[in-house]
């Protein structure tokens, strides 16, 4: 692919195909995922070090701008820019101009003036990284870049990503799997995410397991098999990814009850039984144990929960450092 090829496709890049912002997985060229996976590869090992620093962002400001509620992204994408030597700022959104009626753009002109470099935004709205990006440029301020932390129902490109590099780590080749994302798809940016990027990048069979309530309307079209039966949609399965019940985004009652919810779709030692031997699980937390996961899974041997928040920092790092850091 051309660089401008691709910066007509997708504006996260650059003329020649280098990447300016990451604000979404769809679209986004398997080779740049490869490349963002590989940088991530010698950062995890950094965490294992007496001095957890290296110096590829030093003289950078970054801007923590989470106008939603958040501890694990928020905190691993903190920890990320300071082991790349960045002058990190957290604002506290609420007691911050927005609270008092400034406009999001208003806002960022004036952090802009504060000789900010990077954004990594967390917001409610879908498309508020997308339009803060947009505005960056048609204001000449290209040089300044845009992370998507998470956009309302929309995308969270790095928790993507980061579960690709568990995937990845785990069980090397994409081609060959067969993944299943399993809960509440409807309300996940974490799924849509997860799923443009397993599809990008070649995986054998996507499968998404839900009730009815909690599936998009004409999911299959990205690409993935749907099964409202757990056990059937389970057999076979390499990766089992759970994901959260986000009451909070719900409008009615998409669900009897919680108890029954766990009965058909939690992840309990039993229906685990089903899916490969070998088979890993994920989760992109928080979990609601008794919910979504039995603590006997949560916590079992084929759990790889706690590794996916490890490389979460290594995935954040890389995904800073060739966003922001130095041209090569």
């Amino acid at each position: 692919m051309s660089g401008v090829a691709a910066a007509d496709r997708n504006p996260q890049l650059g003329r020649n195909g280098e990447l300016l912002h990451l604000l979404s997985l769809e679209g986004l060229p398997a080779e740049v995922i490869t490349h963002i996976l590989d940088t991530a590869e010698p950062f995890v090992s950094i965490a294992e070090r007496e001095v957890k620093k290296v110096p590829l962002l030093r003289g950078k400001a970054v801007f923590n701008l989470f106008f939603e509620n958040s501890t694990r992204t928020r905190t691993t994408f903190e920890i990320a820019a300071k082991r790349l030597s960045a002058d990190v700022i957290n604002l506290n959104i609420g007691v911050s101009s927005t609270s008092k009626g400034e406009s999001l753009l208003d806002t960022i002109d004036n952090l802009c003036a504060m000789n900010a470099d990077l954004f990594v935004v967390r917001h409610a709205q879908s498309g508020a990284p997308h339009l803060i990006a947009s505005h960056l440029t048609a204001t000449g301020r290209s040089a300044i870049h845009v992370v998507n932390a998470g956009d309302g129902r929309h995308a969270h490109p790095t928790q993507g990503l980061l579960d690709l590099y568990t995937i990845r780590h785990y069980k090397k080749d994409f081609r060959k799997l067969t993944v299943a994302i399993v809960g509440d798809i409807l309300h996940s940016r974490v799924a849509r995410s997860l799923v443009h990027g397993l599809t990008t990048m070649g995986v054998a069979d996507l499968r998404v397991i839900g009730p009815r309530t909690l599936l998009p309307g004409r999911v299959e079209a990205l690409g993935v098999h749907v099964h409202h039966d757990m056990r059937a949609g389970l057999a076979g399965c390499d990766v089992v990814v759970m994901l959260r019940l986000q009451s909070e985004r719900m409008k009615g009652a998409l669900l009897p009850s919680a108890g029954e919810y766990f009965k058909n779709y939690g992840l309990t030692p039993d229906k685990l039984a089903l899916a490969a031997p070998d088979a890993i699980v994920m989760h992109p937390g928080p979990m609601n144990r008794g919910v979504e996961i039995d603590s006997a899974v949560a916590d079992g041997a084929r759990s790889v929960i706690l590794p996916q928040v490890t490389f979460g920092i290594a995935v954040r790092m890389a995904v800073l450092s060739i966003v922001a850091g130095p041209v090569a």
